[in-house]
């Protein structure tokens, strides 16, 4: 099977080919395709291969292609490549005048350093050079490859390639020459794999041997229905195998049949049709099949290979929980079963077959490198090759992330010493017979964010010593602190891949994870697999003392199997690793309390006890003021958060977190202790008379200018500083700020109302002057601390009169009326109308001005108009006089979306001014009218003089003759 590298973006866009064509940025993406950087003898044929993914002429304004050397990680050469276009068909060479085809830039020989090394495509205004260190700054591709398996470069791959190892130039290929070629393996994964050099042309990429001996090459769906099955060319063919057709909404067996494979074409495909004139068919596909695969409309379903015979399959039956030899999973937009991806391609996505594919058929061909099967991801949908080679263009996903400029990586730890993924918790047995609360947990011990290309987990079933589940882990990666969740959709948080309940054995099995970039670790007929074994897990269950030997000799040799004990705990238990951080060792696990997600509860003594359960909540827990000592250029400003709960109440099992804006990430995670006094208040703060002191951090200002609160209940291990806003166990938060993500995470309505605190202001805080409005920003305002004592919040002491109508300025008058009651109950409409006037006239005023203001003022419709009246409440009498001014100042309120406020008492006036472009076209119509009228009455008036008939006898001639016609 041939391809291009890695590869088209897009279709090809033949109705835009042309000669001198030149395509612009965005039309594709410029990536490396191919590296031979060490040649036999004196390495004179070095080249790199540039390729864009549109397959035509692109021009190379902006690139630069920078190489790096691993010894300092500093760039060795720079070649700027502005003013330059690849060739027709996409490609671009650099390298030795003996390259053929020739470079469009010639390097001398022996330029490109064998390794280890790296070489990194960059676009952007950066002024890259040589001796500069490695950056991510406007980076679009890169490679980093070495020449010795014991070479490393922890810098170069986690800046350039973060979450990908080197790749290792393997010498052994081939007596001759060999390159690194860029291949497709399937959905949104790339990999480089040492291949024939082919400069200038498209990469070989031919998919490796196949592990089954049977895989699902191509479907035609619609139109011309067909099956083409690929096999290597000698397998044995004595192995029964039935194709089952699954409907896509109840999960049952449509149609099943026996598959007979006598023999195969001589590229070793097996061809499934209804059309039986097809020389090349195999097996006729019977009537009622192939009427399934031509359903119009929105196609759901499955078809899938299995070992054994049809009897084992009946139509009707519900989906067999018996491992595929291979499936192939596709929806058009109706709903899909779960339990179909769940089952048949774990951890994997259907094929979603677009509204395009649907008119008249689509061809589902596999494409992807990747030699594992029961995946989706490596078909594409292209023309119909029936007995064929599959035709595989139109590659949909670009290789790489562009980094802006100015922007920085936060680079995924990868497999190159700083740490290794580890099973970090298994729940194998949960109580209940659906047991749908199982899970396994893997870790990272970096602690760090790392992708777990090329990893596999694999389930043993003790009896046979097989694995009954091999889940391929590429494409994923562990969340930032390093841990990574499968298990059944009951288990909270929701895992990344979610399993079947009752899918997880209870023992005697084992759990194990291995490193296999290549594909599955395990292959039919071969032993317990230890290459690339990165840890392993031995259990067993109450009675089973005797299973699964096989099993812990080879994975965990010379130690007991872990027993998961249900008398732990009345609820459910776990074996969580506590102590240990080395792979394979069973005595660094305990039996615990669940914790998915987080750290483990591990007990301290050898004695194991549960985890103290937390309190319940407290009910009229909230955060009640925030200052931070940057907030103003007062002298006596200082940093404080006071909480309000009832009196003497234990802070026992609460966590207070700050988060600062951009990015967002936990700055301090302060755990309570203690309790509340005897008014219900808790001061952590800078200052000696506090509950708890706020930690000193190093840009000194413990609560940022612009950031969040937040009040979590839970355990301390749960919240740690770095981590990212989440409302997981949050009860209640306050965002000043105008930060997206802080604002949707942790306020449930996304309001905004982020104040501006001025120096003139003096000392200020942000007080609640609500109880009980938990997460909104409807409940704060600016305003003196009060650190200890009631907030200082506006009253009755301080009124001031509010008749406010508000409208849009395109409302027609006969629709007002009905559009303004809707709006009335619409929920949060009010909240966001409060906010948006309290930003007008603070903006105008700049007295700190907040909804909160506007608590006592009713809104109500007046003649179609929402109508905002009753009182605005200031803190001062200074307050409400520069509120007064700003009112009286104020003509026209110009608000957000096209609303403008006036006062009621100038409806009319509102009105003119609302539908001004209305009435001047009416009254430029009325006068147009008028005009018309007009010159039809003059011309009747014309029309009846010319036919009046002449009264002759009154004529009198003068000496000018006959006169003019009188018009």
């Amino acid at each position: 099977m041939t391809m291009r590298p890695c590869l088209l973006l897009y279709s090809c866009l033949w109705a835009l080919a042309g000669v001198g064509l030149v395509l612009s940025l965005g039309e594709g993406c410029l990536l490396i395709s191919e590296v031979n950087a060490d040649n036999p003898g004196l390495d004179t044929t070095e080249f790199v291969e540039l390729y864009h993914s549109s397959g035509q002429r692109a021009s190379l304004e902006g690139y630069s292609l920078v190489f790096y050397n691993g010894n300092g990680n500093m760039a060795y050469k720079v070649l700027n490549l502005t003013g330059y276009v690849t060739e027709d068909s996409g490609y671009f060479l650099v390298g030795s005048a003996s390259v053929s085809p020739r470079p469009a830039i010639i390097l001398q020989a022996n330029s490109i350093q064998n390794g280890l090394d790296g070489i990194a495509l960059y676009h952007g205004e950066n002024g890259y050079s040589i001796g500069m260190k490695v950056t991510a700054t406007g980076l679009v591709d890169a490679i980093v490859y070495k020449s010795r398996r014991s070479d490393s470069s922890g810098v170069l791959e986690e800046v350039l390639t973060p979450g990908k190892p080197s790749f290792l130039e393997d010498e052994s290929f081939q007596l001759g020459d060999e390159s690194i070629e860029r291949c497709w393996l399937s959905g949104s994964n790339w990999t480089f794999q040492a291949g024939t050099p082919s400069p200038g042309s498209t990469n070989p990429c031919t998919s490796p041997s196949i592990n089954s001996p049977v895989q699902i090459s191509e479907l035609r769906l619609g139109e011309g229905v067909f099956l083409e099955l690929s096999m290597p060319q000698h397998a044995p063919n004595s192995t029964p195998l039935a194709l089952v057709l699954l409907d896509g909404v109840t999960a049952t067996v449509s149609f099943s049949m026996d598959i007979q494979i006598q023999d195969s074409t001589s590229k070793g495909l097996f061809l499934i049709t209804s059309d039986r004139g097809n020389v090349s068919v195999s097996q006729v596909l019977p009537p009622e099949g192939a009427s399934l695969l031509q359903q119009p409309g929105a196609l759901v379903g499955a078809v899938v290979l299995y070992s054994g015979g049809v009897a084992d399959y009946p139509t009707g039956s519900p989906l067999s929980q018996d491992q595929p030899i291979d499936a192939l999973v596709y929806t058009g937009g109706g709903e899909l079963n779960p339990n179909l991806t769940q089952t048949l391609i774990p951890g994997r996505e259907p094929f979603l077959l677009s509204s395009r594919f649907q008119e008249g058929g689509v061809s589902l061909s596999r494409c992807g490198a990747a030699k594992w099967s029961r995946d989706p991801g490596v078909f594409l949908g292209g023309r119909p090759t029936p007995g064929q080679t599959n035709e595989c263009l139109g590659l949909g996903l670009c290789p790489h992330t562009v980094v802006a400029q100015g922007g920085t990586v936060i680079p995924a730890v990868g497999p190159s010493g700083q740490g290794e993924f580890l099973l970090s918790e298994v729940n194998a047995d949960s109580p209940g017979a659906r047991e749908d609360y199982e899970f396994i947990e893997i870790r990272h011990t970096s602690g760090q964010q790392a992708s777990l290309d090329g990893v596999w987990l694999l389930l043993f079933n003790g009896f046979n010593n097989k694995p009954y589940q091999q889940m391929d882990l590429t494409g994923h990666s562990t969340d930032p602190h390093g841990f990574f969740l499968l298990g059944s959709s009951g288990v909270t948080p929701r895992p990344s891949i979610v399993l079947p309940p009752n899918t997880v054995q209870n023992g005697p099995d084992a759990v194990a994870l291995y490193r296999s970039p290549q594909g599955p670790p395990f292959s039919q007929g071969d032993s317990i697999p230890t290459e690339g074994l990165l840890d392993a897990v031995v259990y067993r269950s109450r009675g089973s003392d005797k299973g699964a030997k096989a099993l812990g000799e080879v994975l965990t040799p010379g130690q007991p199997h872990l027993l998961e004990d249900p008398s732990f705990s009345s609820l459910d238990e776990s074996l969580s690793r506590c102590g240990s951080l080395k792979p394979r060792l069973l005595a660094a696990f305990q039996v615990t309390l669940l914790t998915p997600m987080k750290e483990n509860a591990c007990a301290l003594e050898p004695t194991l006890h549960p985890q103290p359960t937390l309190e319940p909540k407290l009910d009229g827990f909230v955060i009640f003021e925030v200052a931070g000592a940057n907030w103003t250029n007062a002298t006596n400003q200082q940093a404080f958060v006071e909480l309000r709960a009832p009196p003497q109440s234990s802070m026992v099992g609460y966590v207070l977190v700050v988060f600062e804006q951009g990015p967002v990430r936990a700055s301090i995670s302060i755990p309570l202790t203690g309790e509340s006094n005897s008014l219900g208040f808790y001061l952590i703060g800078t200052s000696v008379s506090t509950n708890q002191r706020l930690p000193v951090v190093s840009n000194g200002t413990p609560i940022p200018q612009r950031g969040a609160v937040a009040l979590y209940h839970g355990f301390p291990s749960s919240f740690p500083v770095g981590m990212t806003a989440s409302n997981l166990s949050l009860v209640d938060a306050v965002v000043f700020s105008d930060d997206q993500e802080l604002l949707q995470t942790l306020t449930p309505s996304s309001q905004l109302y982020s104040p501006e605190f001025r120096p003139e202001l003096g000392l200020v805080s942000l007080s609640r002057c609500s109880c009980c409005e938990l997460r909104t920003p409807q409940a704060w305002t600016p305003s003196k601390p009060t650190p200890q004592n009631d907030s200082l919040c506006p009253s009755q002491t301080f009124p001031l009169e509010l008749d406010l109508c508000v409208s849009k300025q395109e409302s027609k008058r006969g629709n007002a009326e009905t559009d303004c009651r809707k709006w009335l109950h619409r929920e949060g409409s009010r909240e966001a109308m409060r906010s948006e006037v309290a930003l007008y006239l603070e903006s105008h005023c700049h007295c700190g001005f907040s909804p909160v203001h506007l608590h006592e003022a009713q809104f109500s419709c007046y003649e179609g108009l929402i109508r905002l009246s009753g009182h605005i409440l200031a803190l001062s009498e200074d307050q409400r006089n520069n509120i007064n001014q700003t009112l009286k100042n104020t003509s026209l309120m110009q608000l957000s979306g096209g609303l403008v406020g006036m006062s009621c008492q100038e409806p009319e006036f509102y009105r003119s001014k609302g539908s001004e472009m209305t009435s001047g076209w009416e009254i430029a119509l009325v006068f147009a009218a008028l005009l018309v009228v007009g010159l039809a009455v003059a011309v009747a008036a014309y029309c009846y003089r010319r036919r009046r008939p002449l009264n002759y006898s009154s004529i009198e001639l003068n000496n000018q003759g006959e006169g003019n016609p009188d018009f």
